[in-house]
């Protein structure tokens, strides 16, 4: 059902928990459907084609599910990643590998990218909000503590600002709430735009 408020109904096309604790704090009411596509980067496409490709096809995918339904939908799409000298740095495959990025991060500044696409009944609008975030140096001990536990493995560069891996981030320039995974202020503008394209004559 949509909200009687919103006057649309909203589908968010990702499992991740910090996306739908973020959506509802900004006070939607949506649904959660994961989105099953294809995650490999394609040669010669820089962080923000990237993370913009997989926000669009994303959205994209989900709504082909519901396209026939009546009322207005929208479905949001969101990828987000942490680039280090221009490489990018997803999820960690293991324990060694979560190590690696955060042997790269430390006491060093990196950029977080979130690619963000609103899909409705008259196409796309989409866009990428990028983030700066500073590290101190991570000494041996803390970074063997924090990939022993299950905090990194999930978390694109190894690392969630809300967690443990705050006590490393002493600044950011930007939105914050970019570097948990969904830059809100964007996202509400965007469906914003979207739902005003889908009322034009």
């Amino acid at each position: 059902m949509a909200s009687a408020r919103q006057g649309f109904r909203l589908i968010l096309a990702s499992a991740s928990p910090r996306r739908r604790e973020l959506l509802a704090q900004a006070g939607y009411a949506f649904a959660v459907e994961a989105a099953d596509v294809n995650e490999s980067e394609h040669e010669d496409e820089n962080s923000a084609e990237y993370v913009l490709r997989l926000a669009e096809e994303k959205a994209q995918a989900v709504f082909a599910r519901h396209v026939t339904e009546a009322e207005p939908l929208v479905v949001l799409g969101a990828d987000t990643t942490v680039v280090c000298d221009g490489e990018i740095l997803a999820k960690p495959k293991d324990v060694a590998d979560a190590k690696r990025m955060l042997r790269r991060l430390s006491g060093r500044t990196h950029e977080v990218l979130t690619g963000v696409a609103i899909a409705t009944s008259v196409g796309l609008v989409s866009g990428v909000e990028t983030t700066s975030v500073t590290f101190s140096a991570i000494p041996e001990t803390e970074l063997d503590f924090y990939c022993a536990t299950n905090e990194p493995m999930d978390k694109a560069g190894a690392y969630g600002i809300q967690g443990y891996a705050a006590r490393w981030i002493p600044r950011i320039d930007g939105d914050y709430y970019n570097v948990m995974g969904l830059p809100i202020a964007r996202v509400v503008r965007l469906i914003e735009d979207a739902l005003a394209n889908s009322q034009q004559p």
